[in-house]
């Protein structure tokens, strides 16, 4: 390898760490944003629908002027019938699955919700299987099992256990994976891939008018009745700015980089998170949280690992099948050149123009 390739080698893994550092610290931004907004020790603002309609607010204001006015993404050939099929029920799953996760910042620590999270690789993988989206393996499911009493250890050893807490946790995971997998049935199987800025456009408006329902039910009286419906524009702009960033942070990792390597990182993000919890927040992180939490996290690894096997694997068979491919073409070329040789034209016959 030259000097110049070594360069270019090194330049695009500094390139991708960047991606994942950036990503890092936006999630852990945006995590610790929203816990200090909604938690009642901290800025007292418990209302996670409203928070949530806030920032889809926000995403659909900034995505509209980017489509329409800038015109920095073209719009996609959207017809109502995808729309009403596709976008519509993942806006759906969306919006319910940013409610209950906001929501359990409400009563549970960061580094606790960090941990149920773990159990997110299972939720996907099981609701892959369901839909008959993936395949059943039984060294998946045992890896699965695994994570699953990683995080099980780790709520038996959590201080502030809150079992609504925890259930609402437990349904933004279960929710989550369902819209994961719903992606991949309702669009990417027809061909069609949505960049943060036009999923914004097309599914953060569907997230706002699904979230005003429960909001006018529930959130709105409370709010006109203790008089804080005033937004403070300091505090919840620059949330929703990070909310906003971190999906674009979401696009630049995926795009430049993997998936693979976004839940890589993403392990990375929850034991900083976990690290900044104890230290900072003062949330009590016990021994048996930790021991639980590290068999999920071993679990997380091992699956990791097995993704990444699984796309060389694939990899590999995507350039064995073309080499054969040219390795055809070039037996053919030469059989082709064989028959050039040996084959002769006859001429036509010359005129005699001479007298007889």
């Amino acid at each position: 390898m030259g000097r110049g390739e070594a360069a270019a080698v090194y330049k695009k893994i500094l390139v991708s760490y960047a991606y994942v550092a950036i990503w890092i610290f936006l999630s852990f931004t945006v995590i610790v944003f929203n816990k200090y907004i909604l938690d009642r020790k901290m800025y007292n603002w418990p209302f996670p629908i409203s928070l949530t309609m806030i920032h889809m607010g926000f995403c659909s204001f900034i995505a509209f002027f980017l489509v329409r006015v800038f015109k920095i993404v073209e719009p996609l050939n959207m017809t109502r019938e995808l729309f009403m099929s596709s976008v519509v029920p993942i806006g759906a799953l969306y919006s319910l699955s940013l409610w209950l996760s906001n929501s359990a910042y409400i009563y549970l620590s960061v580094s606790f919700i960090q941990m149920l999270k773990a159990l997110m690789p299972v939720a996907v993988y099981s609701t892959g299987v369901m839909l008959k989206k993936d395949s059943f393996d039984s060294k998946t499911m045992t890896n699965m099992v695994g994570i699953s009493v990683g995080v099980a250890i780790a709520a038996y050893g959590e201080a502030k256990f809150n079992v609504f807490g925890v259930l609402l946790q437990l349904g933004a995971v279960v929710v989550e994976a369902i819209r994961l997998v719903m992606i991949q049935i309702l669009l990417t199987s027809k061909g069609i891939t949505l960049n943060p800025i036009s999923t914004l456009y097309y599914v953060a408006p569907c997230c706002f008018v699904f979230l005003s329902i429960p909001w006018a039910l529930v959130e709105y009286p409370v709010l006109q009745a203790t008089s804080t419906f005033q937004v403070d524009f300091v505090v919840f702009g620059l949330n929703s700015l990070a909310a906003f960033a971190l999906n674009l942070a979401v696009f630049l990792l995926v795009g430049k980089t993997s998936a693979l390597t976004m839940n890589v990182a993403g392990v990375v993000k929850d034991w900083l998170l976990i690290a900044f919890s104890w230290s900072v927040i003062m949330d009590r992180v016990t021994p048996i949280n930790l021991m639980g939490y590290g068999v999920a996290f071993i679990g997380v690894c091992f699956y990791n690992h097995a993704k990444l096997q699984a796309l060389k694997a694939k990899e590999a068979q995507k350039q064995l099948q073309s080499s054969a491919v040219d390795e055809e073409v070039g037996l053919l070329e030469k059989k082709l050149e064989r028959l050039e040789e040996t084959t002769t034209i006859p001429l036509p016959p010359q005129k005699n123009n001479s007298g007889s």
